[in-house]
């Protein structure tokens, strides 16, 4: 069965590369949901077009690409994703006798919060979250949002209450980062941490203070 990744219109497109790249290298296969919005934060992010025709290339070409923008930086075989449109309203995670593992919605606008949590389904993204709550089925949400105003964190306190997990997209630094595609993959990791998929993103928190400090 597959996880199905859900990108949002919210910046943070290399936390949604990053999270597909490490399902598919630990074998899992992914059905992938872009939304409109998310098109266009990805092509101000990156330059890319995200194309339903050509979607296998435009993947490709996204997921090799690191968080700094350099192109190349990642070999990427998107053979274990299948796309679903986002306004395909009749796809296959639309209904819930389609079977899944859970969703991961990487990176997360407070529209798309709020959406889910008020059952909107108004595309493909948002009804499949809410196919997912009402299964009983895992939900990660890696919001990303600066600040958060009251309406979006009671949506986000109704997602929480319906059995999602609310993973903010929030780095740390006790794992040792010094480039920008540390900090990517820990919230990366993060993610998969709450989906329960095993990774290699992050140096875990051992207990031991300053284990994470280069040595010189």
């Amino acid at each position: 069965m597959p996880w199905i990744v859900g990108v949002s219109g919210a910046s943070g497109t290399p936390y949604a590369a990053a999270v597909l790249r490490a399902l598919l290298a630990a074998g899992e296969s992914v059905d992938l949901v872009v939304s409109r919005a998310s098109r266009l934060t990805l092509l101000d992010e990156t330059g890319i077009s995200f194309r339903d025709a050509h979607w296998q290339q435009d993947l490709r070409e996204w997921l090799a690409r690191g968080a700094d923008g350099k192109p190349g930086t990642f070999d990427a075989d998107v053979s274990g994703v299948r796309h679903w449109s986002a306004g395909d309203l009749a796809a296959g995670p639309s209904s819930g006798s389609y079977p899944t593992k859970g969703m991961l919605i990487v990176p997360a606008s407070t529209a798309c919060v709020a959406g889910v949590a008020l059952g909107l389904s108004k595309d493909l993204l948002q009804r499949t979250a809410s196919v997912t709550l009402k299964e009983r089925r895992r939900l990660v949400v890696a919001v990303r949002e600066t600040p958060l105003d009251g309406r979006t964190l009671r949506h986000l306190v109704t997602l929480d209450d319906a059995g999602a997990s609310v993973v903010p997209a929030s780095p740390a630094f006790y794992a040792g980062a010094t480039h920008i595609q540390d900090l990517v993959d820990f919230v990366a990791g993060r993610v998969l941490d709450a989906a329960g998929v095993g990774h290699d993103l992050y140096r875990r928190w051992r207990g031991d203070l300053g284990g994470a400090r280069p040595t010189t």
